[in-house]
């Protein structure tokens, strides 16, 4: 069992106030951690540098210690709230890493295969709406393999990823296909020629990263 290393992306995720609190931080907010209290709470903290607690309605958000160069904050929410966070917890298991930038919410997670992975960003989907994969790397497959397999999704135009992602839900890479070339132009709405243009440049460059590896 090789397993699945990925970087999913909650865009502009308001109903987390420690991805609203970074839309005016200055740089990435990180050292996101929680633990539940006893009266049905939970506690979060985040490490950014002088951050604006204005940004979000969190009464409870304050400062809780100074480094210097920069801050811990800390907040308590209820349990019934909707938390991205704690629900990938409850539906997959523990996140490995998560940091907030730009009002996005970026989540690190490991799964056992891609089969997974595909179903629980289904389920996110219907939860929180646009997500997104932001980089992906596959494991080894057996002891004999020398190296990971990494997919960096980041590298791609917003187009290109809308096309990819069109190609992909209506069946495109499938065999046999149950879209073509023209059906998902059609769906995107653009041209056929524009499609396999943008298809090609994103398939392009995720091959470097495949095939061109040091």
């Amino acid at each position: 069992m090789s397993g699945v290393r990925a970087e999913l992306v909650f865009e502009n995720a308001s109903d987390c106030p420690v991805a609203t609190v970074s839309e005016t931080a200055d740089g990435p907010l990180t050292d996101v951690s929680w633990t539940m209290n006893g009266d049905d709470s939970v506690k979060e903290q985040f490490t950014g540098v002088d951050c604006d607690l204005s940004a979000t309605d969190e009464e409870s958000m304050e400062e809780v210690f100074d480094y210097g160069s920069q801050q811990v904050y800390e907040f308590e929410q209820e349990r019934d709230r909707t938390c991205i966070c704690e629900h990938i917890e409850k539906e997959l298991g523990p996140v490995s890493d998560t940091y907030a930038l730009d009002g996005n919410l970026h989540v690190i997670l490991h799964t056992a295969n891609v089969d997974i992975l595909r179903t629980l960003l289904s389920d996110l989907k219907k939860q929180f709406g646009q997500v997104r994969v932001e980089y992906l790397v596959q494991g080894r497959a057996s002891s004999d393999d020398e190296e990971l397999v990494p997919v960096d999704m980041s590298q791609l135009t917003d187009r290109q990823r809308e096309v990819l992602q069109q190609a992909y839900e209506m069946g495109y890479f499938e065999y046999p296909r149950t879209a073509n070339a023209s059906q998902v132009a059609e769906a995107l709405g653009i041209r056929p020629s524009t499609f396999t243009e943008h298809l090609n440049t994103a398939q392009s460059k995720l091959l470097d990263d495949l095939l061109l590896r040091s």
